[in-house]
């Protein structure tokens, strides 16, 4: 396949630009000690916190504007991954670019951690957004201040304090959950993909869009004619209360749907796949969506 033999290129290339990556990349926070690389940046971003001053990482995917679903990895990622000690990966076949790229580079010492063997998720039918399983965010936290440890433990003490400090800031997501799911039980919401699946369950919100209609989109295809007339029924009969629309991947069809809602007064809350660069943190990021949707609920 082309990806294989773009792979292969890479690799070849790693020697080129190795003394050139680093610091010297805007998607890595160089801060010394344990090299950590992250397929994506709200993992990367998890960690930087957990780490803190004793690790370097570097997140490959951090563009909020482009599709993560086409990402093509490059010398400079191959070179991040072949140095790193750990690398974080989402896994559940969202990522699968990252897999090659750890298969065609050599390193001994290095660990992978796979955030859907930590919490389990598989299946062929899972959801590989597992960042908008806030309920679970904590095991995968821990897992990666336990990988932390084992490669530094002369810094444990530190990476513990800091675990600690960053699930005690994920409380007010918690409680805004627990708002939307007190105020608005089973309140019917639409999305255009699975994005925050993980997140509107957790809420208590019932997701009223065919499950076709998602998987299409999420899959590059064109839904079906069945499930495209559903969904634009769904939204042109008010039948739901908000439409969360992937703002990073888009499609003439998804953009025809919230056109749809926006001119049957249906409040349209944007999600994203990519931690955007004006949020401090990946709880930042998700406190505002979840007040984005607290609001479009009613709230």
């Amino acid at each position: 396949m082309q990806q294989l033999s773009k792979i292969s290129s890479i690799v070849v290339l790693i020697a080129v630009v190795a003394s050139g990556c680093g610091s010297g990349s805007p998607a890595t926070r160089s801060s010394g000690g344990v090299k950590v690389v992250a397929a994506e940046n709200f993992w990367g971003d998890i960690a930087g916190q957990i780490g803190g001053s004793r690790i370097e990482v570097t997140s490959i995917i951090s563009d909020p504007t482009a599709d993560p679903h086409q990402y093509e990895s490059d010398a400079r990622d191959a070179a991040a991954i072949a140095g790193a000690r750990l690398a974080i990966v989402n896994g559940a076949g969202y990522d699968d670019f990252v897999t090659k790229l750890l298969s065609a580079t050599s390193n001994r010492g290095r660990v992978v951690l796979t955030v859907a063997e930590v919490l389990k998720a598989g299946g062929t039918d899972v959801n590989p957004h597992l960042w908008y399983d806030l309920p679970r965010i904590p095991e995968v936290a821990r897992a990666i201040e336990s990988e932390l440890a084992s490669a530094d433990p002369a810094d444990q003490a530190s990476f513990a304090a800091n675990l600690k400090t960053f699930l005690d800031s994920l409380a007010p997501l918690d409680r805004l959950v627990t708002e939307i799911k007190t105020k608005y039980p089973h309140a019917p919401v639409a999305y255009t993909e699975r994005v925050p699946g993980y997140l509107l369950d957790a809420a208590g919100l019932t997701v009223a869009s065919p499950p076709g209609f998602a998987q299409a989109i999420e899959d590059g295809n064109e839904p079906s004619a069945g499930d495209t007339k559903a969904m634009n029924d769904l939204v042109s009969g008010r039948r739901v209360r908000v439409l969360l629309y992937n703002a990073q991947a888009t499609s003439p069809v998804t953009q025809h749907v919230r056109d749809l809602a926006r001119k049957a007064g249906i409040p349209v809350v944007a999600v994203t796949e990519t931690q955007p660069e004006n949020e401090p943190s990946y709880q930042a990021w998700q406190q505002h969506q979840l007040e984005a949707l607290l609001t479009a609920l009613g709230g």
